[in-house]
């Protein structure tokens, strides 16, 4: 059965690139979100089996988004997404539960190992 995945991050393109990757090696892009808020709401409604989550959004940024849908679902496997150069922000988000991370610019094999590792 294809894995669901809810993929968060401000940039359409980004989302695009990251659905195109997911959806080409057999995963299922449940939902989008643009925010970390929208990422919450998204998140209760599709309890999807992984959330890949960009750390730097507007209105709730990823780590705070992050830390909700823990409290939501403290099993949840959400796997952070950053820019280089945000190795504190990485290092919080893991402290705060996230499984793994993605530095972008995205490599689709990289993507995909964190994706694999995380939930098969």
């Amino acid at each position: 059965m294809a894995k669901n995945i809810l993929v968060c991050d401000d940039a359409a393109f980004m989302r695009m690139m990251i659905k195109d990757i997911l959806t080409k090696n057999g995963y299922n892009v449940a939902g989008e979100a643009e925010n970390g808020a929208k990422a919450i709401e998204k998140y209760k409604e599709l309890t999807p089996d992984l959330v890949l989550m960009d750390i730097t959004m507007p209105e709730m940024d990823g780590l705070q988004a992050l830390k909700e849908i823990k409290k939501v679902d403290a099993n949840a496997k959400v796997i952070m997404c950053s820019a280089m150069g945000q190795q504190a922000m990485v290092i919080e988000s893991i402290q705060n539960g996230a499984k793994d991370f993605i530095v972008k610019p995205f490599q689709a094999e990289r993507v995909l190992e964190a994706v694999k590792k995380v939930v098969g």
